[in-house]
C-alpha cells in the first residue's frame, strides 16, 4: 500500500503520494488544477493556508509556499494579505499544444500506474465519470 498523506478544507483535500516520484510542490499544483477542472474548486474559493497544509501533511512550509507562488505566477491563485489565498477569477488559457502534451503525458502515466495496480481502462473511465459527477454537484 502506498503511503498517502491528506489534508482537507471545505471539500477540497490535498493528498500526497510519497512514492509517486512527483515532487511534492508539483503534486500540490496538479491537485489544485484538477480540482478547478472538475468543479471541486471555483473562482473565489479559499485554499488552505500554507501553515495548515504544511502541518497537516508534515511537510516543509517552503514547499507549500513554492507551489502557491508558482500558482500565483500562473494566475491560478491570488493571495490577499491578511485574508488568505483564493482561486483566481482570471483563469489563464493554456496554449493548445501545451495542453495536448500535458494531457497525453498525464493519460499515459495514469494508465500505466493503474495497469500496474491491476486496473483496466474501463474501470478508470468509470471512476473518472463518478469523480466528475461528485465535483459537479457542489454548486
Amino acid at each position: 500500500m502506498t503511503p498517502v498523506k491528506q489534508t482537507e478544507s471545505k471539500g477540497f483535500a490535498f493528498r500526497l503520494d510519497e512514492h509517486s516520484g512527483v515532487p511534492v510542490y508539483r503534486q500540490l499544483i496538479d491537485q489544485v488544477q484538477a480540482a478547478i477542472s472538475i468543479g471541486a474548486l471555483f473562482p473565489g474559493d479559499q485554499v488552505p493556508t500554507v501553515r495548515h497544509v504544511a502541518v497537516e501533511l508534515a511537510i516543509n512550509p517552503n514547499t507549500v509556499l513554492r507551489a502557491y507562488r508558482e500558482m500565483e505566477i500562473r494566475g491560478i491563485l491570488d493571495t490577499q494579505q491578511g485574508t488568505g489565498t483564493f482561486v483566481s477569477n482570471r483563469q489563464p488559457e493554456p496554449n493548445k499544444d501545451d495542453r495536448a502534451r500535458q494531457l497525453g503525458q498525464l493519460v499515459g502515466e495514469f494508465v500505466s500506474r493503474a495497469g500496474s495496480a491491476g486496473l483496466t481502462v474501463g474501470e478508470l473511465i468509470n471512476a473518472l465519470r463518478e469523480l466528475e459527477q461528485e465535483g459537479g454537484q457542489r454548486r
